[in-house]
């Protein structure tokens, strides 16, 4: 929680920054806390733990701007750091499209009601965090003589910022996490050294699976020996909830006003046209509670709410903040989403993949890249061949070639299954005509 010595900080800072010349200023106090630690075979290979107290600072100067932070939180160390920076900042090229945003957009609520904060990340022993991260890799550790290492992490933390601005903004949040990681690597066939992963994140400690990491992510691994490539083709691809944002946050990213102005997004002048399948309507829902990335205001203070980012395949908004929304000519929206979303379809993956014929199932991507221009994208892909509903065969080394539009365009069914461990809520998805090289 920020201390009213802290808030009182921020707004005598504030103030500051006006009387020397600042047409306008934000100013954020932050507290944090993150602990982190990693148990590798038998032993403890990491252990790291940290706090921190800082001040940001943007100043707003004859159109010109600039970003600052400190963790020397005394007036007097202040005074000469905002003096200096304001000095500075009036070195910097004027850019008139730099302003606070408008006030009529701001959050204006207390910050209460997320529940995205848990007390008991003050409480949980580094004894309790240990003996977690030791009974993960125990779980599957000398229990397979292919197995090289078992490595298990832990991390958990908090922060709380509280932010003032001279457009009327006061804003103040404070969320926490917990993470529990495993990852399993073995001996393959020749040189091959498969190797597999899985983890768990909430906001609350009570709702973190605390064990079975470490089997899954050995299951995970031992299901990856023996992988190969297949022939070049097309084939329909099933993607699960772990693996679906790899293909989605391209897609996302094209959206931003930065990319917009810069004439590096494939999706310009696409608002208002159908763009993707009608199957596809992705939403974002920021003030689900209790949830990783919810929130009640952006990077600017403008308040959030829930949007259809694209509704029935057509795209209904961009992500433009205040200074590209003046670059362009055009009404501000939000930073940025908070929780993505899809409206859900009515099978697990379990289910789709059991009525595929022939297809791949795409479990993780190994290297490649999209262009942010074009929308053509490669990938390095492992997985497995699909046949009559079950996984035959492991694949490695093969490539997923196309176009982004064009995949989202193909896609055959949603599923209704997405993970909570993160802000992309997504489900399982299955595409179909996918290009796939192998031999």
């Amino acid at each position: 929680m920020i201390t009213k010595e802290y808030k009182d900080l921020a707004k005598w800072a504030l103030q500051y920054a006006l009387d020397k010349g600042c047409s306008d200023a934000r100013v954020s106090v932050y507290t944090g806390t993150d602990a982190s630690f990693e148990y590798r075979d038998e032993q403890l290979d990491r252990l790291e733990q940290s706090s921190e107290n800082g001040m940001s600072i943007q100043l707003f100067v004859d159109d010109r701007f600039s970003s600052y932070s400190t963790n020397r939180l005394d007036k007097k160390e202040l005074e000469k750091f905002i003096s200096n920076g304001i000095a500075t900042t009036r070195y910097l090229a004027p850019d008139k499209f730099r302003k606070l945003a408008d006030p009529k957009r701001l959050y204006k609520g207390d910050g209460k009601g997320l529940n995205i904060y848990d007390g008991e990340v003050e409480k949980v022993s580094v004894d309790d965090k240990l003996a977690l991260i030791k009974n993960c890799v125990n779980e599957v550790y000398k229990t397979d003589a292919r197995i090289i290492s078992v490595t298990a992490g832990y991390s958990d933390g908090a922060s709380d910022s509280y932010v003032v601005a001279s457009n009327g903004f006061e804003g103040e949040s404070e969320t926490t996490y917990f993470s529990l990681s495993a990852e399993t690597s073995m001996k393959g066939e020749g040189d091959a050294r498969p190797s597999s992963g899985w983890y768990d994140s909430t906001v609350f400690w009570k709702d973190l699976q605390k064990k079975g990491i470490g089997k899954e992510s050995y299951d995970r691994t031992l299901r990856k020996l023996g992988q190969e490539k297949i022939n070049t083709g097309v084939y329909k691809m099933i993607l699960d909830n772990t693996t679906i944002n790899r293909m989605l946050s391209p897609l996302v990213s094209a959206l931003y006003g930065n990319a917009i102005q810069q004439k590096s997004s494939f999706l310009i002048d696409k608002l208002g046209q159908k763009i993707i399948s009608d199957k596809i309507t992705l939403m974002d829902d920021p003030h689900i509670k209790g949830a990783r990335g919810a929130r009640w205001f952006d990077g600017e203070g403008v308040a959030t709410k829930k949007s259809n980012i694209i509704e029935n395949g057509v795209l209904n908004m961009y992500f433009i903040d205040t200074y590209y929304a003046g670059k362009l000519g055009v009404e501000p929206t939000i930073q940025s989403p908070s929780i993505q979303t899809l409206k859900l379809g009515n099978r697990n993956f379990d289910q789709m993949l059991a009525s595929l014929d022939k297809g791949i199932w795409v479990t993780g991507f190994n290297g490649g890249n999209s262009n942010s221009t074009t929308g053509d994208f490669s990938f390095g892909i492992e997985g497995f061949l699909i046949e009559n509903g079950k996984a035959v065969k492991p694949l490695n080394e093969m490539n997923i070639t196309g176009n982004l539009l064009t995949l989202w365009q193909n896609v055959l069914e949603i599923g209704n299954d997405p993970r909570t461990v993160s802000s992309q809520r997504i489900p399982s998805i299955l595409f179909d005509a996918v290009n796939f090289s192998g031999k």
